[in-house]
């Protein structure tokens, strides 16, 4: 990834894309007790800082999309980064960095990109071949959304972008049934 998405300044009240691979393209999550654990050392350290509208987690990387709500969460980045790979080198009787050096991040001016981003990232595992079907992918953000217990997502505000549930449910068929017919990519 180009230099610049490292230098992406974090500021508040501004939206990004938060994203990360493992350090030599190697995995991240080895087994589904890390998947869980991530996203507790997540819960913990960054969403006192953000709003959370979106994420994804894969074997070997993952994406947010969330909103700064004070500039500190620069910080409790590196320690959450920090946490996470001292657990897994300890369990795992591995060393060495588990990360790409600095997480990406993109900031999300349109609104158009913040909807697109919203589909990109709960389709990533089909993208990525994963699964099948992006919707039963187990630790991405798309099943927080039909679910009617509280989550760390703010579904009410995503739906709110959309017009309401049904109108997101139906962008995400849209826009998948665009990339099976034109094999159009939605990247960054």
């Amino acid at each position: 990834m180009p230099y610049h998405y490292t230098q992406v300044p974090i500021e508040s009240d501004r939206y990004y894309h938060i994203y990360n691979r493992g350090n030599n393209y190697q995995n991240v999550f080895f087994d589904e007790e890390n998947y869980r654990f991530f996203l507790e050392k997540f819960k913990f350290y960054i969403s006192p800082y953000t709003k959370i509208y979106a994420y994804c987690l894969l074997p070997n990387h993952f994406h947010f999309l969330l909103k700064v709500t004070d500039e500190e969460v620069i910080k409790q980045f590196k320690n959450f980064f920090i946490s996470y790979a001292k657990s897994i080198n300890k369990r795992y009787n591995r060393s060495g960095s588990l990360f790409l050096k600095s997480f990406k991040r993109i900031e999300i001016k349109t609104d158009d990109y913040l909807k697109r981003l919203v589909f990109y990232i709960n389709h990533n595992p089909k993208k990525h071949s994963y699964i099948e079907k992006y919707q039963d992918y187990k630790y991405s953000s798309f099943k927080a959304f039909l679910s009617d217990k509280s989550t760390l997502i703010d579904k009410d505000e995503v739906f709110e972008w959309f017009g309401s549930k049904k109108e997101f449910l139906e962008y995400h068929k849209y826009l998948k049934n665009i990339i099976i017919e034109s094999k159009i990519s939605f990247e960054e």
